[in-house]
Parts: structure tokens; sequence; C-alpha cells
């Protein structure tokens, strides 16, 4: 049986946050099997927090020699993966947005409707050139005058693999969503046969121990009770308090549970806080993560003792940056002093050249 104490130093080995790991930033992007990329700069704060010889410029470098692309991947969501993965992760969950968009406002405004001509019409334009989606949206409609633009624009990024272009998501610039095919990009084909047994094994090193649901919730897959079963002789089994079958790898990473976790600032929509469909072994009951729907999301989450126990952000204005952090409880002195530490290391990398400080809010209960 395994505590939510021991699954949740398990995950922190997994995800690099019990301490930084020394590789490099790609091969961090793929042993994490993707990185959350709704906020195009999430990314670079999430290897910082996890990492210790992390520069943002060779993230950014991957970006733009087409070595990493931020693309919709798993739970149709934005994530930044490197360009093998993109490649092979895109047909395994295809069925995930097909889902999406079919079951959206925008997939029954466009029943009755050719798609297939209307995504070979979008591969068209945008293999011309990278388009944002308001100049798709007007392109189509030339061609679809009737039909609602948004909609159409909505089943292209749905249904054909995209990628955002820079210098969306490139450390130190700005720019718009702007896409192109994901084949076109890296002059490559996908994957033809890509293996959903690889997919359940590298997500068990990278959140494991897990549950089926936990996989499900994370890729947006179903039906893996099969993927799992089919597994098993390669797998260690577990229990969780609830008597719930966990799955692991036997040689991965359980750690003491009384291992000390050092605090950590996460950026918007981290990995680690929706990888489960139980997230108990981070997020302590009640709480819940400040992720509204899009791209809403302003602020970061501080781990303590392993657990999301506040949010943060940083203000700047001209020269002047603020760390501002709320956190949920009091905290003793010690365990404030090295979140202090934590944070000025924090603005020391995300805002470099600035006159900085750090103001801790009243805890937001």
């Amino acid at each position: 049986m395994l505590g939510p104490r021991a699954l949740n130093r398990a995950l922190l080995a997994r995800q690099m946050l019990l301490g930084r790991d020394r590789m490099t930033a790609l091969a961090a992007v793929g042993h994490l099997v993707g990185m959350q990329a709704q906020a195009p700069l999430a990314p670079y704060v999430g290897l910082w927090s996890r990492l210790s010889h992390f520069r943002p410029e060779t993230l950014a470098a991957a970006i733009v020699e087409r070595r990493a692309v931020r693309t919709s991947l798993m739970r149709a969501t934005i994530h930044l993966v490197t360009a093998d993965d993109a490649l092979r992760l895109r047909p395994l969950v295809a069925p995930v947005l097909e889902r999406g968009f079919r079951t959206s406002p925008f997939g029954r405004r466009v029943e009755g409707i050719d798609l297939a001509e209307v995504m070979a019409a979008g591969r068209d334009l945008l293999e011309t050139h990278p388009m944002t989606s308001p100049d798709l949206a007007r392109r189509l409609a030339e061609r679809w005058p009737e039909i609602d633009r948004e909609s159409l624009v909505f089943a292209i990024g749905y249904l054909v693999p995209l990628v955002h272009v820079p210098p969306r998501g490139v450390w130190g610039e700005t720019g718009p969503v702007a896409r192109t095919t994901l084949e076109s990009w890296l002059g490559r084909p996908l994957d033809t046969d890509p293996s959903i047994d690889d997919l359940v094994i590298r997500y068990l090193a990278a959140f494991g121990p897990a549950t089926v649901m936990d996989i499900q919730a994370w890729s947006g897959l179903t039906r893996l009770r099969v993927v799992v079963e089919r597994l098993r002789p390669r797998l260690a089994t577990f229990r969780d308090e609830d008597r719930r079958e966990l799955f692991d790898l036997p040689d991965a990473p359980r750690p003491d549970p009384g291992t000390p976790a050092p605090p950590r600032f996460l950026p918007e929509y981290d990995n680690v806080l929706i990888g489960h469909a139980d997230r108990s072994r981070i997020i302590p009951a009640g709480r819940r993560i400040p992720l509204p729907p899009g791209n809403g999301a302003t602020r970061g989450t501080v781990l303590l003792d392993g657990m999301f126990a506040g949010e943060w952000r940083i203000a700047t204005e001209r020269q002047h940056a603020t760390l501002e952090i709320e956190p949920f409880e009091a905290m003793p002195a010690a365990e404030l002093s090295a979140l202090l530490e934590e944070g000025m290391r924090l603005l020391a990398f995300a805002a470099a050249d600035m006159e900085v400080r750090i103001v801790v809010r009243e805890p937001i209960g």
C-alpha cells in the first residue's frame, strides 16, 4: 500500500521537483512527455524549477530550430513537445481532438458540411504560409460564406495537426498565434505506427504510480484498461488507501515518504497538478487549482512540502518587479525563509536586470 505522502514523493521525484536535474532542456521535455503550454512562456519557468543549469535561450533555440513545437495534444490542450514526440503522439491522441470538436458547439454548427474538404482547404492555406485564426477565417469565408467562419477555423484546429510558429513561445519575444501544419513545419510525416503501450510506459515514468483512470485523465483517451492489462507482466502493482490498484515501472523511483521536499514555484497549468484523475497526492482536499477555462490563468502555484500551498505572480512596472506570494496558511519561520530564498532565485531568472522585491500576502484561506 502506498499512502498519499508516498505517492507525492514518487511524483515529485519523477517530475524533478525533489532536486533539480542536470539533463538538457529538450531531454526534460521528452521525459515529461511534453509540458503544458497554454501560457506560452510557462514551460520556461517549469524547466527552471526542475533543472540545475537551465538557460531559457536553449529552449528558445529548440523552438526556433524546430526541434520542439507547441501543438494540441493530450486532452486537446496546447503542449510543448519535442519534434519527434509531436509526430509520434498526434496520431495517438487524434480521437481526443476529434471527440472534442464534434461535441463542441463549433462541431454542431458544421454538421452536414464535408469536413474533409474543409481540412484540405485549411492545409493548402496554412502550408502556403502560417496564418492567424482571423486571417484563416477570412480566407475560408471566401469559399464557404454561408458557414460560421469561427467553426470552420476550429474544425481545422482540432482535426488537422498544426503547430504554433515562432516567435510565439520564444523567451524574450512576443507574437500572435500563427499556425501551419505540423508536417510541413517539420518536413516529416506523422508516425504511421505509434505505440500506445510506449505512451503508457512513458506516462508512468513521469507520473506514476497511477491508476488506469489517472492515465486516461492525463491523456484524454478512453478504454486504456486493455492496454494496461497487456503491460501488466512488465509492471509493478500497488494499492492506495482506497484500495485502488496502482501501476508503476518496477525500477522507477519511489522515495521514502519522509524525504524532504524543497519549496517550488510552478507556472500556470503545470503538468504535475493536472496529470491524474485523483489529484490528492499533490492538491489538498477541498482545494482547487487556479485554472480558469481557456488561456486565462494568471497565477502560478507554490509547492510547500510537496503540496499545493499558495499562488504567485510577478508584477512589473518599468524596471521594478514584485513577486507576490499568497499562501493558503501561515508558514513556520524556517519554511518562509526557504520560500523567500527560492523566490529570489525565481526573480533572478524571470526578472533579470530589474529591481526586485517579494511581498507575502496574508493567507488567503
